[in-house]
């Protein structure tokens, strides 16, 4: 079985609404496919289906390099291009979504991603019961952003440690870029921790929530070029790309944003420049744990284990890049891809057994 291919490709147009969604089941060598269902406007179909080819592999690397038993998918959604959902479209887009995930028998579980939420989820759970991160009343484990970011200042932690002696964030600084339910969440853990922040986003009325917390405002333009100890995209991707990798001022990039880097090409880039890369798919895993930990019912205790150990799992990656001469991307994927070979090369045996 050749590991970097997908499984399965599913684009359906919803019964209900008319909306095209798609479910991209890249792997499901570790367990069942997981990743969330994204809502957002497509300028064609096809880019719909690459979105989803892309970031269902981006989820299979996430959940191999963070020691799970689960395999990487991902559902889009095609927003109409030219009006808002209602309510109404917006409840019965979800029981379409529903009833091709219930279609593919518990290969792929949805839960919520950019542009859908907890609430989402429930309406979703009326067609499929392979659905997490409902509401904490609908049983669910809720929102995931304070996961997301504990998990993501582990990470931050780690690259500290790795780049300059220590993981203490006192006086380090921080630049966030991206305020959204994430963002927030880390933004406030770092200024607990004592960093001393930056924070930027396109939405200028967070701007004052963001001075409460004694953060400096960045316009949007300039939170890249920022001379900063790290850089942490927590927006939509494509934040490294080439007319930004030239201007950055950082030491360490570690965000929650997935797919930073606009292509894979801008790691060597950054290693050339000195530039520590913390792969997104490791750094915010803690979203995929958090919704993890509902599927398999684990207690607090051991999700905050699994959480934390997030800047293990970093380390062992910054060890791997130093031991082989790669850069942290290739370092991160060799560690997956080592894990999703053993799961087959495990399977391959159990069937010639029987």
């Amino acid at each position: 079985m050749n590991l970097l291919m997908h499984e399965e490709v599913v684009v359906r147009r919803g019964e209900r609404t008319g909306i095209y969604v798609v479910v991209a089941i890249h792997s499901t060598a570790l367990g069942p496919a997981l990743g969330g269902a994204r809502l957002w406007r497509y300028g064609a179909l096809g880019d719909a289906i690459a979105d989803a080819l892309r970031l269902s592999e981006a989820m299979t690397y996430k959940a191999a390099a963070a020691g799970l038993d689960l395999g990487g998918g991902k559902a889009v959604l095609c927003a109409p291009p030219d009006r808002e959902l209602q309510a109404a479209e917006r409840r019965e887009l979800m029981l379409d979504l529903g009833d091709v995930v219930e279609s593919l028998e518990g290969r792929y579980v949805t839960a919520e991603d950019v542009g859908t939420g907890a609430d989402d989820m429930a309406m979703v759970g009326k067609r499929t019961s392979h659905v997490v991160g409902k509401p904490v009343e609908d049983g669910g484990s809720g929102d995931p952003s304070p996961v997301t970011a504990r998990g993501v200042e582990q990470a931050i932690r780690a690259c500290c440690e790795h780049r300059f002696g220590s993981g203490d964030l006192i006086g380090r600084t921080v630049t966030v870029v991206g305020l959204g339910h994430v963002g927030r969440a880390l933004a406030e853990r770092l200024a607990a921790a004592g960093a001393d922040l930056l924070v930027s986003d396109i939405d200028a009325s967070k701007r004052a929530s963001a001075e409460r917390l004694g953060a400096r405002w960045v316009d949007p333009t300039e939170a890249t070029a920022r001379e900063c100890d790290v850089l942490a995209p927590c927006a939509l991707g494509g934040t490294i790309n080439p007319e930004t990798i030239d201007g950055l001022r950082c030491v360490i990039v570690c965000g929650s944003a997935n797919n930073v880097l606009a292509s894979d090409d801008l790691a060597d880039g950054l290693s050339e420049r000195g530039i520590l890369y913390a792969p997104d798919f490791i750094a915010n895993a803690g979203g995929l744990i958090n919704v993890y930990g509902e599927l398999h019912d684990l207690g607090r205790d051991r999700l905050d284990e699994l959480v934390d150990g997030i800047g293990d799992a970093l380390r062992r990656v910054f060890d791997v890049a130093a031991a082989r001469s790669v850069t942290p991307l290739e370092a991160a994927r060799a560690v997956a891809l080592e894990r999703l070979e053993a799961a087959s090369e495990s399977g391959v045996a159990q069937a010639a057994a029987l």
